[in-house]
């Protein structure tokens, strides 16, 4: 399954909307005032299915998944000298990226892909195309991919 990603243009908070290949809606995604990054997800009908909230004071920028109202996990960023790498925590994901952090892959702990994912350039908005092997890991991986652009996105700020 191909996923698109796009970030809103005009929006105070972290949104976004999520398609699949022909348009479709699948996930809608509304930041929300919060001390840190805090986003719902939404389905396409309108329910909330996840949230992702950035924890405040720690070492490391670390963000927490909640589904369906529940603490899944965490994923945090871990410290490497050249290529992004993060560790989620629930269910032993990692993922690793390329110096540019521009595409990266979300791995089992059997080093087996759960999702490979590409940022389109020269786009307005942050875009990006996520491909997911298993249909049943979509909104997973769409939390990682939501984390890992809050913590890109705080980071270019303080830059």
């Amino acid at each position: 399954m191909r996923m698109l990603f796009k970030q809103r243009l005009f929006s105070w908070f972290d949104s976004y909307d999520i398609y699949d290949e022909s348009g479709r809606t699948l996930f809608v995604v509304k930041g929300q005032l919060s001390w840190g990054h805090c986003m719902k997800i939404f389905d396409a009908q309108g329910h909330e299915v996840g949230m992702i909230k950035e924890k405040i004071i720690t070492f490391v920028p670390k963000f927490d998944i909640y589904i369906d109202g529940r603490l899944a996990g965490s994923i945090r960023k871990n410290i490497t000298l050249f290529s992004p790498k993060f560790s989620i925590d629930y269910n032993g994901w990692s993922v690793r990226g390329n110096f540019i952090e521009w595409d990266y892959s979300i791995n089992d702990s059997h080093g087996n892909q759960i999702a490979y994912v590409s940022k389109e350039i020269f786009r307005l908005t942050d875009t990006y195309s996520i491909d997911v092997a298993n249909d049943s890991y979509a909104l997973d991986a769409l939390m990682v991919v939501l984390a890992i652009d809050a913590e890109k996105c705080s980071r270019d700020k303080n830059n």
